[in-house]
């Protein structure tokens, strides 16, 4: 059979992501604050951009569904109708009032301090210290190869090999650290950090340092009973000990640890109004965006050349990247409207009443309800927060699965049956807590059809320990 080539026709269907598209969907999964630094980015970049100083009149700001969007439906130029755009822009605004800032005065980032952290409240108290300088350079290469909790991260040979140092010197210089406050820092392992502060409480030597130094196994497999055989203490004594030991600090540097707080703004705001609840969109840090007057001139100028030519291709680009920029951002927040407004109606019951009337939700509940897809609704929930006088919550919080019931037939969310399995391990005596059969138990007679192996993922979930690990008591 011979080959030839021949041209043919045919038609077909493929998906095509536009530039308007792909930025949409970026937007849409970024966070508030990532929003805004974007929209930052955007202007410092885009001459077109600029940031609305002026609010507009009247206080109440239009719902979502009503509000304006420019035309840039297309990603050609000539789809725009920026004529439009600009006919209400006043190129004689006046310009916004201008704070006056006194130069004297210091800036607010110069008025701002870090609470000291571990190398710094200890490297305060080695240098006021009455020690050779020898070992203040010891304690400093002690104390910068310290952990988190305050432990010696590298060995005494590592630290003895880092100056040439005699290994006395190095011993000297570390027990004297451990001596600092916080007490035990400096210390190899838990049991040298224990006994460091019971040497400091004057209880060296005693029942409670033979405890941690070679019974460590038994007291946290809560083996009392063996524990008191081998150091020959009733259960009396042996209480008293194991009291003095819950009272030290297994990691002493934890104190100083200086984190940053990330504080969560939240999105979408969920007030009642009229036994109606209202979802109300959190504009505040994102600018205002708006084109600047400025380029209608420059479209409008005749002139001609290469140069005048290059001039306005250029203005054309910016101008369609400025249309795409605030028309993502407004479908961004009209889809966020329409996913928080569909969640309130499926949890109206939790919000009325509470945890346990939370109903199990899935993306696909959500997406029929507002006629999106599956995808569009789980970019949105992603890193976005919802505040309501229940709490603030994330919006995934909402999404999640149900567990069968007896009570009416209707599932019950995971997160009420953790919300029981809580109050049952807290109503539990704690000479005898329950273990996760029992739970099952109580929790069948209520009415839910739930496994051991769910209860114990649950409880771990909610970092409930074990029934043998929360038993208290030392009969």
């Amino acid at each position: 059979m011979a080959l030839e080539q021949k041209l043919s026709i045919r038609m077909s269907q493929r998906l095509v992501m536009t530039p308007s598209l792909q930025q949409a969907i970026k937007l849409l999964q970024m966070s508030k604050l990532e929003l805004a630094e974007e929209i930052q980015q955007e202007l410092l970049e885009n001459p077109v951009l600029e940031e609305s100083q002026l609010e507009e009149s009247g206080s109440d700001k239009p719902e979502p569904e009503a509000e304006a969007e420019p035309e840039a439906a297309a990603d050609s130029f000539d789809d725009i109708d920026y004529e439009a755009y600009f006919q209400n822009v006043d190129n004689d605004m006046p310009p916004p009032p201008r704070r006056e800032v006194r130069e004297d005065l210091p800036s607010f980032e110069t008025m701002l301090s870090n609470p000291p952290d571990l190398t710094d409240h200890l490297t305060w108290q080695l240098e006021m210290n009455d020690i050779d300088p020898l070992h203040k350079e010891i304690g400093a290469a002690i104390i910068g190869n310290l952990n988190h909790d305050g432990y010696l991260r590298a060995t005494l040979e590592e630290i003895r090999d880092m100056g040439g140092y005699a290994m006395e010197a190095v011993l000297e210089t570390v027990e004297t650290i451990q001596g600092f406050d916080p007490v035990g820092v400096a210390s190899r392992d838990l049991v040298e950090c224990l006994c460091v502060q019971l040497k400091h409480l004057g209880q060296a030597d005693t029942p409670a340092e033979a405890i941690v130094r070679y019974h460590m196994d038994k007291l946290q497999g809560k083996k009392y009973k063996d524990l008191a055989a081998a150091l020959e203490l009733d259960m009396e004594d042996l209480e008293a000990e194991i009291e003095i030991i819950r009272g030290l600090d297994p990691r002493p540097g934890q104190r100083y640890n200086t984190e940053d707080n990330h504080y969560v703004i939240p999105d979408v705001q969920v007030v009642k109004i009229d036994e109606e609840y209202v979802v109300i969109l959190n504009d505040d840090g994102l600018p205002r965006l708006k084109i600047s007057p400025v380029y209608r001139r420059m479209l409008k100028a005749k002139g001609s050349g290469a140069e005048r030519a290059e001039t306005k291709e250029y203005v054309r680009n910016k101008l369609r990247s400025a249309f795409r920029l605030i028309k993502s951002v407004e479908e961004r927040q009209r889809t966020i409207y329409k996913v928080a407004s569909a969640i309130v109606k499926f949890q109206k019951d939790f919000l009325d009443y509470g945890i346990e009337q939370l109903k199990p939700l899935v993306l696909k509940d959500v997406a029929e309800e507002i006629g999106m897809h599956e995808s569009t609704v789980s970019r949105v929930v992603n890193n976005k927060y919802m505040h309501t006088h229940r709490g603030l919550f994330e919006m995934r919080y909402f999404f999640h699965s149900g567990i069968a019931s007896n009570r009416g037939g209707a599932n019950i969310s995971s997160h009420t049956v953790k919300e029981q399995i809580r109050k049952i391990v807290l109503g539990e005596d704690p000479k005898k807590p329950l273990s996760d059969s029992a739970i099952v138990k109580i929790l069948k007679a209520s009415g839910l059809q739930i496994a051991r192996r769910t209860v114990a993922k649950y409880r771990d979930e909610l970092k409930i320990p074990s029934s043998s690990a929360r038993k208290q008591g030392f009969r």
